[in-house]
């Protein structure tokens, strides 16, 4: 059973963002507001989306940009104790990102109780960040020792913002994630917001040949949503849910409902 219908329970599932604001240390922090106005708009958007009937959440950092490839301890420390704030309301799988730190993402995880984190774990890419180069040798290391073995692990072998150095093809990157032993590969498009290219969904998708799921990862929206999933094994989406269609904008119950259904009506298609 792959790792997304262990955790999940479903077929190509829908996973909503939630996207804490800004957190203790970045330029955008609300001083006075603290944590407790964090928690409040989390609290909002996690309510509207369940209510919605998504079939996960990915709690990320998005607004503290611009991004660190090592957050502090303090950002770290606040969104465990925003996640853990709501965890009783929590009523579906969830999964843990710190923009772009994998190891604090799998440190949060392990605090917070998450399924399953998001990051890039494989490859070196040049970026607006600087070089991201993860060692996935020692972050599995660091998973195991400290008792977060059941943390799936979903890597994007196509970050935002960035380019592989190698230049390796897609496919290629996908093949080698899989032997590393990921648990899932997401491929993103240039930057929140917009999509992935679907030539390179197809790509990833069948140089693992069902051995591991591959999912959008960014830009999927009501138009395109059934397009995605056809080339994909599940979608992680933010902007199209919000307000207006912006990513720093709250959720739009209306907007997430009518996705959650165009989701659940491209499920039964698969079928």
């Amino acid at each position: 059973m792959h790792a997304l219908r262990r955790i999940f329970g479903v077929d190509k599932p829908m996973i909503a963002m939630c996207h804490l604001l800004a957190l203790p240390g970045r330029p955008r922090h609300d001083r006075a507001g603290g944590i407790d106005r964090i928690v409040d708009a989390l609290a909002a958007d996690v309510s509207a989306l369940q209510a919605a009937g998504v079939d996960g959440l990915l709690f990320c950092n998005e607004h503290d940009i611009p991004y660190q490839k090592r957050v502090g301890v303090e950002a770290a420390a606040a969104m465990a104790a925003a996640i853990g704030s709501l965890r009783s309301e929590l009523r579906v799988p969830f999964g843990v990102d710190l923009l772009w730190d994998p190891q604090a993402a799998i440190a949060v995880a392990r605090a917070t109780g998450a399924a399953f984190v998001r990051e890039v774990f494989t490859g070196v890419f040049e970026s607006d960040m600087g070089l991201i180069a993860p060692d996935l040798g020692d972050l599995a290391g660091y998973r195991h020792a400290i008792g977060g073995d059941e943390i799936a692990i979903f890597t994007n072998i196509t970050p935002e913002s960035s380019r592989s150095v190698s230049q390796r093809p897609v496919a290629e990157r996908a093949r080698g994630a899989a032997y590393a032993g990921v648990d899932a590969l997401l491929i993103s498009g240039p930057q929140a917001g917009v999509g992935p290219e679907m030539a390179e969904l197809e790509e990833a998708r069948s140089a693992v040949a069902g051995r591991l799921p591959v999912l959008a990862n960014t830009g999927v929206t009501h138009a395109t949503v059934e397009a995605v999933l056809d080339r994909s094994d599940g979608i992680i989406v933010g902007t199209s849910l919000k307000v207006d269609g912006s990513t720093w904008n709250a959720v739009d119950p209306d907007r997430a409902r009518t996705m959650v259904e165009l989701v659940r009506k491209a499920r039964e298609r698969a079928a």
